[in-house]
């Protein structure tokens, strides 16, 4: 499963529309006002699917993980010298990126891929082709795009 995520040119918070690959939009992700980010995550019926919160004021980026009400884990970036590296607490999952931070790549811990996301580059906004090789896991993989693109941010 391919799914295009692309943020919107004039916003004042952070917002997404996220494609198939046919062009139908699959999630909307609006930007809400607090310290640190704070993402909501709808389907294409406008129901509230997830949420992403960053905790403000770290060293490293952490972002908690929210499907409904319910708190399903955390993402936490990892000390590393060259390449971003992130690890998920809700699953075996690891993140790692290259060195300009335009690809990355999860594995589990048998190094079985999970879903490799590419930066389109030459793009006005954040675009990201994810592919997801198993579709139940689209929405987690979601969820790692916008942390990583948040954690860009709180690295500049």
């Amino acid at each position: 499963m391919k799914m295009l995520f692309k943020q919107k040119f004039f916003s004042w918070f952070d917002r997404y529309d996220i494609y198939d690959e046919e062009g139908n939009i699959l999630y909307y992700v609006q930007g809400e006002l607090s310290l640190g980010h704070q993402l909501r995550i709808y389907d294409f019926n406008h129901q509230e699917v997830g949420l992403i919160k960053e905790k403000a004021l770290t060293l490293l980026p952490k972002f908690t993980m929210y499907v409904g009400d319910q708190e399903v884990g955390k993402i936490c970036g990892d000390f590393s010298l060259f390449t971003p590296k992130f690890h998920l607490t809700c699953n075996d999952w690891i993140v790692t990126g290259d060195v300009f931070e335009w690809d990355y790549k999860v594995v589990n811990s048998k190094e079985e891929p999970i879903m490799i996301v590419s930066k389109k580059i030459w793009q006005l906004t954040d675009t990201y082709v994810i592919d997801v090789f198993e579709e139940q896991n689209a929405l987690y993989s979601l969820m790692i795009v916008l942390a990583i693109d948040a954690a860009k941010c709180h690295n500049s």
